[in-house]
C-alpha cells in the first residue's frame, strides 16, 4: 500500500530530514539517488525515490 500524500512535499527538504519523514508517513522503501543515477525502472509499491543534490531532496517520484 502506498502512503497518500502529495510527494512534492518532500522536495526542497535537507536528505535525512526527507527520508525520516518518509518513514514516519508509511513508505516502507525510501531510495535517494545522486542526479543523473542509472537505475532500473521496475515499479515497486511502497517505494518513494529522491534525486538528492548536495544534500537537498530536487525530486521526487513513487514507484
Amino acid at each position: 500500500m502506498t502512503p497518500e500524500h502529495a510527494p512534492d512535499t518532500y522536495v526542497g527538504l535537507a536528505e535525512d530530514e526527507a527520508e525520516r519523514l518518509a518513514r514516519i508517513r508509511g513508505w516502507s522503501v525510501v531510495r535517494s539517488l545522486p542526479p543523473g543515477s542509472i537505475i532500473t525502472m521496475e515499479y515497486l509499491e511502497g517505494r518513494i525515490n529522491f534525486e538528492v543534490d548536495e544534500g537537498v531532496v530536487t525530486r521526487v517520484w513513487l514507484g
